[in-house]
């Protein structure tokens, strides 16, 4: 069975549970990492997760999982919240941080800049539009001390916002930028 097959299959199987006790399924992932298979839920809800809530939900799903064992090789089953710095996967996690500070990073450089860091201010098909200050804008090391010199002859001391727009496809991770 294909990944995505699987992580929808055990999603129909885990979201009904998650749902009863009060929470938002808001990534599955299921993965091998130094030999080993790990099943990862991870979710939220409006009071935040603490770890009382991620064993509850373990237990849970460990019960069923084990009853309709959609998953045939062993694997670790770990339940968390995504965290402060979250990883934006779906269009709807997306849309629910437009006005918050995001950190894009490009699969490959994007006018010779690497990452990003600003207000996701826009969300469409195709793109998403961040806000960022231009020392948030995280360029290739050469063009970086270039535009440094640059700027430092001309006395330049402002941090003037910029309009970046990421296309979809550029993006190789997209975090939330959380605040304590």
């Amino acid at each position: 069975m294909r990944n995505d097959a699987l992580i929808q299959k055990i999603d129909k199987i885990v979201r009904p549970i998650a749902h009863e006790l009060n929470y938002e399924i808001y990534h599955i992932e299921y993965i091998k990492e130094d030999g080993e298979y790990y099943l990862r839920i991870y979710i939220n809800n409006e009071e935040g997760i603490a770890l009382s809530d991620c064993e509850k939900l373990s237990r849970a799903v460990s019960e069923i999982m084990d009853t309709e064992d959609p998953i045939e090789e062993a694997y670790f089953l770990e339940v968390s919240s995504p965290g402060l710095n979250r990883e934006l996967f779906t269009e709807d996690h997306y849309k629910n941080s437009i006005g918050k500070e995001v950190l894009i990073t490009f699969t490959t450089p994007l006018d010779e800049k690497t990452k990003v860091i600003g207000i996701l201010k826009e969300v469409t098909e195709d793109f998403l539009i961040i806000e960022a200050k231009k020392e948030e804008i995280v360029e290739s090391k050469t063009k970086a001390k270039a535009r440094a010199k640059a700027e430092a002859e001309a006395g330049v001391k402002e941090e003037a916002a910029e309009l970046v727009t990421v296309p979809k496809d550029k993006i190789k991770s997209a975090n939330l930028e959380g605040e304590i």
